[in-house]
């Protein structure tokens, strides 16, 4: 039988196909660039500053330990916060040297559990880029939990409004298969339906492909 998440899940894929994500696809360093840049502001800022750091020459771990903080922070200036993030990916850069030699397989190959525990031991990484990286950048199963997953939960009756990022987390991975392609495209798929259908207001609930399952959902086209 299958459960409410997945009956959820198999709506958005019908709706939206597959997102094969993550939206940018120039390697692993770049999506934890990426990662990085994205928190607190739009996916197009964050282009414009890869975009940047790319014609500079600067996406290796390397080149962003031995760049100026001061040049790096104007090229990622797009992305907002621009000091602290270039801060925290001169962190990123430094960590991945001292304790991997700089190798992002030697990173990768530990544990799952381990993996995160040291990422969110860089300054600047929190649960959801750390999720992020290790879903994305190192394909193992985690569910990342973003705005996007936060507010539809909330509204389609999944969790609480005030539910903990690890409780969400917990949300998936115990009622779905512990697969990384599931929870990439999962996530992708809340995004898309958070994006274009679950707006923070007024959310367009008579034409979401969720309507049928979500209780806010009926409750608003019940008032019309």
């Amino acid at each position: 039988m299958q459960t409410q998440l997945e009956t959820i899940y198999a709506r958005l894929c019908a709706h939206f196909g597959p997102q094969h994500w993550w939206p940018s696809r120039g390697g692993a360093f770049e999506i934890i660039v990426g990662a990085i840049l994205t928190q607190n502001t739009a996916w197009t800022n964050v282009e414009k500053a890869l975009v940047n750091l790319k014609r500079a020459r600067l996406l290796t771990p390397a080149r962003i330990q031995r760049v100026e903080r001061a040049r790096l922070a104007r090229l990622v200036r797009p992305s907002g916060y621009f000091n602290q993030k270039a801060k925290k990916l001169k962190a990123f850069a430094a960590f991945l040297r001292k304790k991997h030699r700089g190798s992002l397989a030697r990173l990768f190959a530990q544990e799952l559990g381990a993996l995160r525990a040291e990422l969110l031991g860089v300054f600047g990484i929190g649960p959801e880029t750390a999720d992020s990286i290790i879903l994305y950048a190192a394909g193992k199963p985690i569910f990342v939990v973003d705005a996007y997953t936060r507010r539809l939960c909330a509204r389609l009756g999944l969790a609480g409004a005030d539910a903990s990022y690890d409780e969400l987390q917990q949300l998936f991975s115990a009622h779905l298969p512990r697969d990384a392609a599931l929870f990439n495209d999962y996530h992708a798929q809340l995004v898309m339906l958070g994006k274009y259908f679950c707006l923070k207001r007024a959310p367009r609930c008579g034409t979401c492909p969720a309507r049928e399952m979500c209780t806010t959902g009926k409750e608003v086209i019940g008032n019309w």
